[in-house]
């Protein structure tokens, strides 16, 4: 998954991105949203949603459910 897709795709349906950053181990992306959900996405093209808000951006963006709720 590309991440300016999912932050287009999480901002078009009106959920902030609140935080952009390179995770720790500098292998991806790490993406915070106003509703509490976290996204990290690979380099590789992984994705996963997790937190508050994470089963709703894991529906925007096609991702199996989110855990961590």
């Amino acid at each position: 998954m590309d991440v300016d897709k999912a932050i287009a795709l999480v901002t078009a349906a009106g959920i902030e991105l609140t935080d952009r950053r390179r995770n720790g181990g500098d292998d991806g992306w790490q993406l915070s949203f106003s509703n509490g959900a976290v996204v990290d996405i690979g380099d590789n093209g992984s994705a996963s949603a997790a937190g508050k808000g994470g089963e709703t951006v894991a529906r925007l963006l096609d991702l199996p459910p989110a855990s961590g709720n």
